[in-house]
Order: structure tokens, then sequence, then C-alpha cells
């Protein structure tokens, strides 16, 4: 006769069960879907494109063409200076966008059906973000297109080239959960984009991205050469032109760890609180 030890494990009703996927799969698959979600959500309204597409088209046209010859001497060596920080720039500024995003999906409610769903609570931060990558691909390629028709051209190969997108989506990726942080904490889409600029552009500003840091005021350069904005262009320029690198890409990937390590913590903790 045969004995119960051999058969599949049962539940009361006499079916079989499975072990339950281990909750880091469980994550990435939910997150996953709810990226996709965040995917056709762009797919289906463009014009919330408009910062990453039109944005840098337009920094690059009027510095180049009004600043370039009195800051470089030459539009096309300045583009060659500049085209590297204005995508550390847009792709900064065009992570703010996933926090007024947010801040409007929990006004409209969402977040309470996600709630409802068997779901890590996690899930819908995570694929907001993951969702986001597009965006930075778009500046990234958007940046580089009009940067070539006005004549801008990378001088090193093409490992270096791509390895210099890839570190600025990655900052951009990284980044992104300061705007999430902020969009758990105000309480409008309005107050999420005025507060996150008001981060994002001393950052910009006060940088390596309009000129070079040894004309800046030496009481600045203390914050400049700690700035992660400074770090990054920097390693951008010297993929893209061959420049120095030093220890820029190291210093920029420190800072991407960093962001990750205290604003996703904090945005998964005011998150649970908030929903």
């Amino acid at each position: 006769m045969s004995t119960l030890t051999d058969t599949a494990p049962t539940t009361r009703r006499g079916l079989s069960t499975t072990a339950p996927n281990p909750r880091p799969l469980r994550l990435v698959r939910h997150s996953l879907a709810l990226a996709k979600r965040s995917l056709i959500k762009t797919w289906r309204t463009p014009e919330a494109l408009i910062d990453v597409t039109v944005q840098p088209v337009l920094f690059l046209v009027i510095f180049v063409y009004i600043f370039g010859g009195a800051v470089a001497g030459s539009t096309h060596d300045y583009l060659q200076f500049l085209l590297p920080g204005i995508l550390a720039q847009t792709i900064a500024t065009g992570a703010i966008a996933i926090g007024v995003n947010l801040n409007t999906d929990i006004a409209k409610g969402i977040f309470d059906r996600f709630r409802s769903l068997p779901i890590p609570r996690s899930a819908p931060l995570v694929g907001a973000v993951l969702g986001d990558v597009v965006r930075y691909v778009i500046v990234t390629v958007s940046t580089l297109a009009i940067g070539y028709v006005m004549g801008f051209r990378i001088e090193t190969d093409p490992f270096r080239a791509v390895a210099g997108c890839l570190l600025a989506v990655l900052f951009a990726l990284c980044l992104s959960w300061l705007p999430v942080l902020v969009s758990m904490k105000v309480r409008t889409p309005g107050a999420v984009q005025g507060l996150m600029f008001a981060l994002i552009m001393p950052l910009s500003f006060a940088s390596n991205v309009f000129v070079d840091a040894d004309t800046l005021p030496g009481w600045m350069r203390t914050f400049v050469d700690v700035n992660p904005m400074t770090h990054l262009v920097a390693s951008v320029r010297g993929l893209f032109l061959g420049t120095p690198l030093g220890s820029h890409v190291w210093w920029t990937l420190a800072w991407c760890a960093g962001f990750v390590a205290l604003f996703m913590p904090l945005a998964l903790r005011a998150y649970r609180k908030k929903i």
C-alpha cells in the first residue's frame, strides 16, 4: 500500500501546491509588468516627451550660437565642449518627470488599486523607475542627433562613446529616486516640479556644464569639485572627446550608489506610510 510520504505536498483542499516565487523574483516580475504600463502611458502621451526632445535642442542652439563665440572663441569649439554638459543637465532634469507622474497617480487613486493587488509593496515605485529608462535613452539620442547636425563629433572610439551614454543613463536612473521621494512628501505635482528644479538647477549651473571649472571663483570651486554633476560631465567629456578622465568615472559611480542607498529606502518608507 502506498504512503502519503511519497506524494506531493497538498493543501487542505487536496490540491497540490508549488513553492512560491522567491520574493526578489516576484519583485522583478511585477516591477517589469508595471514598467510596461509606464511605457504604454508614455507612448499614448508623446507630448510628455517634450522635455527630453525639445529642451536639449533649445539649450544647444541658444548657448552655442549666442555664447559660443564669447566663451570659447568659436561656436564649433564651444559645441564640442558644451554637448556633454547639456546631455548631463537634460538627463538629470528629465528625471523630474517621474516625481510629477507619481504624485499625479497618487492623487488620482491609482495607487489605491495597486495596494489591493497581490504584488510587493515596492513594485509600483521600482516599475516606474525602470519604465523611465526609455526617457533617458530618448534624451541621449536626441541630444547627440541635434549635436551631430550642428557639427559635434565624438573623438574617441564607439566603445567609449556608448560607455559615456550608458553612464549618463545610469546616473539619471539612480538620481530618479530623489524625485520619487519628493513625490511622496509634497501634495501637488506642481510642488514636485518646483522643488526639484530648485535642487537640480544649482547642481547644473554651479558645475563645469557651461564653462571650465578652473574659471570659476575660488569660493565656488569647493562646491563644484564635489558636485556630482561635475564628475558626470567630466566623465562624459572624457569618454566622448578623450579629455583626461582621472577619477571622475569612479566618483560618478560612487554618487550613483549613494543616490540609491540613500533615497531609495527613504522613498519606499515614505510610500508605505502614504499609501
